[in-house]
């Protein structure tokens, strides 16, 4: 290829162009050293690579698939890169796609819309082949300036086979066009002139009242004529490209574009249609309840009350997963049941082998191998649609975004219809009459039906119902008649929520998949910014950096393309706001710990929440505080931290509220460290436990002690010499003048009066 440009990666279907002809390679054969290239009509050629590669105008084309388009140095682009428009118009290549390789344009017969299969697309009657030829003549016809604008016009057979490839979860990415999330290159237009004026006329409106853009890219103009009199007029950027590099460079200066709404996604993903279950993880229904249990939280031992969140299959009826968290849950902990369904129940202590993995066509010693532990008796599968009510923890962005990137369907309950969930009610039912009405604590279905004092009778911790909670799901729910809900394919047979999934194990086959740990990474909340040379990166007020973040190719703008452009993807835990993550841009898989910059060496500050962090920062702003660094912080995180000590010497003002609120921070931070991936196998890994509420309390007085040790280390003077004592500096004669230097002749014996 010609000099001064950048390398050609070969592999069957890369784009090339040359001579500004799209060629796309289908085979390699580099032992021969020839390639074969196919036009978009068919046509084919057989060339030698050398051939290819002393080519006078050879260069890359769009790139096959997100990764590819990326590139090596590169974050991977994501749907979030592109814009409402552009993400409709690639779902709907995505949808022409699946209906010419299914017949459907959901991709299944289950989400067949009116009318589907169309004739010429019946799966029945037709062959791949045959629907392919179809949507290429169908597309042709498509009115130009219609096709056009849906960039349809150009998309032929070899195109249709090459998306056919590419995974469902990835298909609508693959139909974007490549140039909407390219790399950013430097704009020639921004000369040093311009690049002053640009700051020059922030510098000033700093202190103006808001004004347009238009007026701003007036004061630029008007900048650039009085201090630089020769520079050309029209030289000076265009209003647009001032707007956008006033974005890239300072931010949004007003509205953001908000998500798309719950009713449009539930739209897409077939509501309005009847879904049939015939699979396990087919429909995963998601649901949370308080839990009608008082506990003891680990902290001050106090009675809290908690919330039950589980995950019911409304095939068998199985429950994969569940969630016990202190009051409310919220998006992250969802997201992370979410990962609990797919990953296989580790045996835990006091499990015996009739728990263990039973299910028949897959021995439990491949399971273990893939897992890395030994697997109990409860199904795993990647869930396919996911329907949930209209809380808010639900609805959240954070939620929908952990959702799409496991490629669920999101199928929201319609507003007082129970009948749309109605299998995880009736499981909330059972599990209060089998297992919650037998324990202490038990507050009853209603307030009017309460005990006398449930609190007192509270005598389980948050580990110890957890761990009873699992025990019940694994060795008794999970082998207990369903009754009414037999499948429809046995009636009046006798079936378990076991049962049926081994039966789908033998109907269908079972895919075992199992999600690597970065898997952790992924479904974090995620933040596009830029980095600080001195301070990192600000997520949600806080400040983070590390080590990774000191190369100077993080100090610069990233190369990502599309909406955001120019920054860099950061994952946070809300429930541990000590760390971020920085996903590496070489591997993707690879993320690096980001710590807070308030924080002192690790383990001296214990776990702290968004609640904290932002009664922290609230507690800033009132006291009028401007720190320069986050280590001004750290004295206030530590004192709303400082109430957690030991029983002898509790601060008369902390309230009940204050140690409940502080107890559930500390059972979060224990869920956001369970959920961390560890290097060592899960069956090595010990038993996550609650920590004694005396040895958090000593943590946090061990903190508060090396802080005022610090402080009292910086405000020390020098060191301190005693004085002499008064006989030794007068010698034994009180009429003597004192000595000009008494340390001189401290050693001196004494003289004698005379």
């Amino acid at each position: 290829m010609a000099a001064g440009r950048g390398a050609l990666t070969l592999a069957p279907g890369v784009v090339v162009l040359l001579g500004g002809v799209e060629w796309t390679v289908t085979e390699i054969e580099p032992q021969f050293g020839r390639l074969t290239l196919t036009d978009r009509d068919g046509g084919s050629q057989t060339r030698s690579i050398a051939w290819l590669v002393n080519h006078p105008d050879a260069r890359a084309g769009r790139a096959a698939s997100p990764e590819a388009a990326a590139g090596p140095g590169v974050q991977p682009p994501g749907l979030a890169d592109l814009t409402g428009d552009q993400l409709r118009r690639a779902r709907l290549r995505a949808e022409h796609v699946r209906e010419a390789v299914t017949g459907f344009r959901d991709g299944d017969a289950s989400l067949a819309r009116p009318g589907e299969p169309r004739p010429a697309y019946d799966p029945a009657r037709t062959t791949l082949t045959e629907r392919r030829l179809a949507k290429v003549v169908e597309l042709k016809a498509m009115p130009p300036d219609e096709a056009a604008m849906l960039g349809l016009s150009q998309l032929g057979l070899r195109t249709l086979q090459g998306l056919s490839t590419v995974p469902p979860q990835d298909l609508v990415l693959a139909c974007a066009d490549g140039r909407w999330t390219r790399r950013r290159g430097p704009r020639r237009s921004i000369t040093e002139e311009i690049r002053e004026g640009i700051f020059a006329v922030r510098k000033e409106c700093e202190g103006r009242s808001r004004i347009s853009m238009s007026a701003k890219h007036r004061l630029l103009h008007q900048y650039i004529r009085e201090k630089f009199p020769d520079f050309p007029p029209e030289k000076v950027p265009c209003r647009d490209t001032f707007a956008a590099v006033w974005q890239e460079w300072f931010g949004p200066a007003g509205g953001r574009q908000r998500y798309l709404r719950s009713a449009t996604a539930a739209a897409e993903a077939g509501v309005e249609a009847r879904v049939v279950v015939h699979r396990p993880g087919q429909v995963l229904a998601l649901d949370s309840t308080p839990l009608p249990v008082k506990l003891r939280e680990s902290v001050f031992g106090e009675p809290v009350g908690a919330t039950l969140t589980i995950g019911l299959d409304l095939f068998t009826h199985s429950v994969p997963a569940f969630r016990l968290t202190p009051q409310a849950d919220q998006s992250v902990d969802i997201a992370m049941l979410l990962r609990d369904v797919m990953l296989p129940l580790p045996m835990r202590q006091g499990w015996g082998e009739d728990m263990a993995w039973p299910y028949p066509g897959v021995p439990a010693e491949i399971v273990a191998e893939f897992a890395g532990h030994d697997v109990a008796a409860l199904p795993f599968f990647t869930p396919e649609t996911v329907t949930t009510d209209h809380g808010s923890s639900y609805k959240s962005h954070d939620l929908v975004a952990a959702e799409r990137e496991l490629g669920c369907n999101i199928l929201p309950a319609r507003a007082l219809r129970p009948t749309d969930k109605f299998a995880v009610e009736r499981a909330f039912s059972t599990f209060k009459t089998l297992l919650f009405e037998h324990l202490l604590g038990f507050t009853g279905t209603d307030v009017a039906d309460r005990g006398s004092d449930p609190e007192a009778d509270a005598v389980l911790t948050f580990a110890q119902m957890e761990h009873l909670i699992a025990s019940w799901v694994v060795r008794i729910w999970q082998n207990r008649e369903l009754g009414e809900y037999a499948p429809a394919w046995g009636p009046g047979e006798r079936h378990s929520p076991n049962s049926l999934f081994a039966a789908a194990m033998q109907q269908g086959g079972f895919s075992l998949r199992i999600p690597e740990p970065s898997l952790y990474y992924r479904l974090l909340r995620r933040h596009y910014v830029k980095v600080n040379p001195h301070r990192g990166v600000k997520i949600l007020g806080l400040w983070y950096r590390g080590d990774v973040l000191k190369q100077s190719r993080y100090q610069q703008p990233s190369d990502r393309g599309g909406k955001h452009a120019g920054k860099w993807v950061v994952g946070s835990d809300r429930r541990d706001r000590r760390t971020v993550f920085f996903q590496d841009p070489d591997d993707h898989d690879l993320w690096h710990p980001l710590r807070w910059n308030g924080l002192p060496p690790e383990g001296e500050v214990p776990a702290f929440s968004d609640k904290t962090a932002a009664d922290l920062l609230a507690e800033v702003r009132r006291a009028g505080l401007a720190p320069g660094t986050d280590a001004d912080l750290l004295p206030v995180l530590l004192k709303l931290l400082g109430s957690v000590t030991p029983v002898a010497a509790w601060p008369t003002q902390a309230t009940k509220k204050e140690r409940a609120a502080r107890s559930r921070e500390h059972a979060r931070a224990q869920a956001a460290a369970a959920d961390h991936p560890r290097p060592q196998a899960a069956s090595d890994a010990p038993e996550v436990m609650a920590e004694p509420w005396d040895r958090h309390a000593r943590t946090v007085q061990r903190a508060v002690d090396a802080d005022r040790r610090r402080r009292r280390e910086r405000a020390a003077p020098a060191a301190l010499v005693a004085p002499p004592l008064l006989e030794e500096s007068l010698r034994g004669n009180l009429f003597l003048l004192p000595a000009a230097a008494p340390d001189d002749r401290a050693g001196d014996e004494p003289r004698e009066n005379t």
